[in-house]
């Protein structure tokens, strides 16, 4: 069975710092920025713990490749995905909390 994955944007409370990651558990990994579980990360050091935009894939390697395209992007490109789908800029933790019982 293939392992499905995730890529993922968070931001901190005033939307100034976007960390584009990849996870196979979206609700754990946000969590982990959350909690700050790694002190001495670039998203603990920037508080980037509100997720704002998520994509899903059947293959934890097609999210791995989507998160290089991204990363590989330029910031307007970033805003353009997050406004696409999240014009507000609302924390979707809440949303994606039970993603993984589907």
């Amino acid at each position: 069975m293939m392992k499905v994955g995730f890529i993922y944007m968070v931001t901190n409370k005033n939307n100034t710092t976007i960390y584009v990651g990849v996870t196979a558990n979206l609700p754990a990994r946000i969590l982990e920025h959350k909690t700050k579980q790694y002190k001495n990360s670039f998203s603990a050091k920037y508080n980037l713990d509100k997720l704002v935009y998520w994509e899903a894939f059947q293959d934890i390697g097609n999210a791995i490749g989507r998160e290089k395209q991204i990363k590989g992007g330029s910031r307007q490109k970033k805003l353009d995905l997050i406004n696409s789908i999240n014009p507000e800029w609302i924390d979707l933790y809440e949303s994606i909390l039970n993603i993984m019982d589907l």
